[in-house]
């Protein structure tokens, strides 16, 4: 029969080896790589595991550290720019990197936060420093696109030095501070609105032109009208008196008859007409002798 004692140091060694199967195993995810250190310097031969699934480690002694293998995306805070035409302007920029060399990366920054903190820092670096070289235009407008490749090359010339390598660089926004947009914009309703007052004159001017050409055509048009009127008028008048002479010298007094008849209806045509007149009057004188004038015209 076993003594206790034996029995403890069984159950203590079961136990430190455990420990220790423990302490050897690790695992890579798909999305990590790992560095085997042995008292913080890498072991050579196989320090780097980029292999997903379970790994083993000599207990107490090594240690590992896990890295992200995808591509990582880096956010810095906006800043402000002074561009080469002493215009402020307020940019805000992003990267992505990926890490290519664990070893250097973990020898250089450490860690992913800090090797963030780093990338933002020559990020911002390389950000100043084409942006001054350049105007607003060329920011803005113009010449964006090669900026963003001239801020990427200079990045990528830093980055190497962390074993990392860079996979875009993108401004993101590029506007003038806010206190400058309110008053450009102010300025720029102001502008507007003078350009928009000086159309609406030439609009009234232009109208009134037009109104006033329109009022004297119109014009030219009707004493053309009434001069063609008076014209045509005249010589219907004058041929009416032709017509009137030639059969006045034809038969003097059915003229005077008809001329009579004329002014009896012109006289007469009102229903409250009243006339005092004699009946011997001239007026009447186809009245009282129209039977004896009807007498001769018929022998």
């Amino acid at each position: 029969m076993k003594s206790p004692v034996a029995l403890f140091a069984v159950l203590i060694a079961a136990v430190l080896g455990f420990i220790g199967l423990a302490g050897s195993a690790f695992i890579v995810r798909q999305t990590e790589q790992a560095l085997v250190l042995r008292f913080g310097e890498p072991i050579t031969g196989r320090g780097l595991i980029t292999s997903p699934g379970l790994h083993f480690k000599v207990p107490f002694i090594e240690t590992v550290v896990y890295l992200d293998n995808r591509i990582l995306d880096l956010e810095t805070s906006k800043q402000e720019v002074l561009a080469s035409d002493n215009n402020r302007i307020e940019v805000d920029a992003f990267l992505r990197y990926k890490i290519v060399d664990p070893l250097r990366f973990y020898q250089s920054v450490g860690t992913t936060a800090r090797g963030d903190g780093q990338l933002a820092n020559v990020l911002n670096s390389a950000v100043r420093r084409v942006l001054g070289e350049a105007n607003m235009p060329q920011i803005v407008r113009d010449q964006r696109a090669q900026l963003m490749v001239r801020i990427r090359e200079q990045v990528e010339q830093e980055a190497s030095k962390f074993g990392v390598t860079i996979k875009d660089v993108r401004i993101r926004r590029a506007d003038l501070p806010r206190q400058i947009s309110e008053k450009v914009f102010s300025r720029m309703q102001t502008e507007r609105a003078r350009e928009a007052a000086e159309f609406r004159a030439q609009g009234a001017e232009q109208a009134q032109r037009i109104t006033s050409k329109a009022d004297r055509d119109v014009i030219v048009l009707r004493a053309q009208a009434q001069q063609q009127a008076d014209q045509l008028r005249g010589e219907g008048e004058a041929q009416r008196n032709g017509v009137f002479a030639e059969a006045y010298g034809k038969d003097p007094e059915f003229f005077a008859f008809w001329r009579s008849m004329q002014a009896y209806e012109a006289g007469l045509k009102s229903s409250d007409t009243r006339l005092i007149l004699s009946p011997n009057s001239e007026f009447f004188r186809f009245f009282g002798n129209s039977g004896r004038q009807g007498e001769a015209s018929v022998k």
